[in-house]
């Protein structure tokens, strides 16, 4: 069988290669979470039981009640929603915080659907510089709320910090950047898309006022999923319900969230992210062996001559972006498949998720990867690098 149906293939990518996708490795669903896709994969299937109040995160079984205060506990938080993808989870914050003109702060290498977040709510943009090391201080951030209070004559809105990037993974300092938001009485958002799921967050004692967390990047959940929480002082505003009366009919919605247009991840998704919660929990106790794999390949890596590392040494995070512009890329200058060979030679040795044809610059992720396949890896490259008369150390 090669189709579900039609020509709708069937995917079988982590099954028949080592994955090596920037953004996939965090959001593998486990066994549990497989199960739950096809038993809750009707349209409505978790309101079998609704009841009054009618709330997505009040319904008792399956015990989606239950899991909202779990998950709060395990973030370090008071409150939470899950929301479809992160994104939803900064438009949520955003749009209820932001006014016309508002300033709002992040990083030089924050995510787009941020800028999006800040634009559909009319508000303004203001980057922080990275430092020589591509990272965001807390130093920087307090120069940029200065210039922007001297600019406008108003401290921005809100600050949103990306705890690790999604363009080079390097870790920003986000305790040092919540430290700086409490000074100035600014709400700190702390962005856990690469994080939440994969390593320990605790929110209350990173000091944010906001967590969002992606499930199909870092909680190994389908997509869109994602992770809203917050602290009791700023729940009532981002989790405000309806209050709007229908001038004809009178008709109330009683406790509907507004940002959140009332019941948001309903159906697999939520009970997947549910199925795999337990394995989360286990699975963030262990952050610093990926860590110690993707160091280990890193090293091997390096011993290909020309190849580099864009993103900051010693590794903290297994996303890393990669730099073969002195190796790989020299070959496919004269290989008639141009940097496609690159592409060719990987899937010959059963490894995929790299941007197809790049050669220049490109980005990878170790995470979930055995000690075997860390190490086929990077033997894999040096095999191919030796092929095409490229030394390696």
């Amino acid at each position: 069988m090669r189709d579900i149906i039609g020509n709708i293939e069937i995917r079988a990518i982590e099954e028949l290669f080592i994955n090596i996708h920037p953004i996939q490795p965090g959001g593998r669903l486990t066994p549990e979470a497989m199960k739950a896709l096809i038993s809750y994969g009707d349209g409505y299937s978790t309101c079998d039981w609704c009841r009054k109040p009618f709330r997505l995160d009040k319904i008792r079984r399956p015990p989606i009640e239950e899991f909202h205060v779990k998950l709060a506990e395990f973030l370090g938080m008071d409150q939470v929603r899950v929301v479809p993808g992160a994104r939803r989870g900064f438009q949520a914050v955003v749009s209820s915080m932001i006014e016309k003109g508002d300033s709002v702060i992040v990083s030089s290498l924050a995510h787009y659907t941020e800028f999006l977040a800040v634009e559909a709510a009319k508000g303004v943009v203001k980057e922080v510089p990275l430092n020589e090391n591509h990272v965001i201080t807390g130093e920087n951030t307090a120069k940029k709320i200065e210039e922007v209070k001297k600019e406008t004559g108003v401290f921005p809105k809100l600050i949103m910090m990306d705890h690790f990037d999604y363009m080079l993974g390097n870790e920003h300092d986000v305790r040092g950047v919540a430290r700086v938001a409490k000074d100035y009485g600014i709400p700190f958002m702390y962005n856990g898309a690469y994080t939440i799921g994969v390593m320990p967050v605790n929110g209350r004692e990173i000091g944010a006022d906001f967590l969002v967390g992606s499930g199909h990047k870092s909680f190994a959940s389908p997509a869109p999923s994602g992770i809203l929480a917050t602290t009791e002082e700023w729940s009532d505003r981002v989790f405000r319900t309806t209050q709007m009366v229908g001038d004809v009919t009178k008709r109330k919605f009683g406790i509907k969230e507004v940002e959140m247009m009332g019941c948001t991840l309903m159906g697999a998704t939520l009970i997947a992210m549910m199925a795999s919660f337990s394995t989360i929990k286990e699975r963030v106790k262990h952050w610093d062996k990926e860590v110690e794999k993707i160091n280990y390949f890193v090293k091997e890596f390096l011993k290909i001559q020309g190849n580099k590392v864009m993103s900051e040494l010693p590794r903290k995070h297994t996303l890393t972006k990669l730099d073969t512009r002195g190796s790989f890329d020299k070959i496919a200058q004269t290989h008639k498949r141009r940097g496609f060979f690159f592409s060719d030679e990987l899937k010959k040795r059963k490894i995929v998720g790299e941007f197809v044809g790049a050669t220049k610059t490109w980005k990878m992720n170790t995470y979930g990867l055995t000690w075997n396949q860390i190490r086929y890896l990077a033997q894999a490259l040096q095999d191919i690098a030796r092929k095409y008369n490229i030394d390696v150390a």
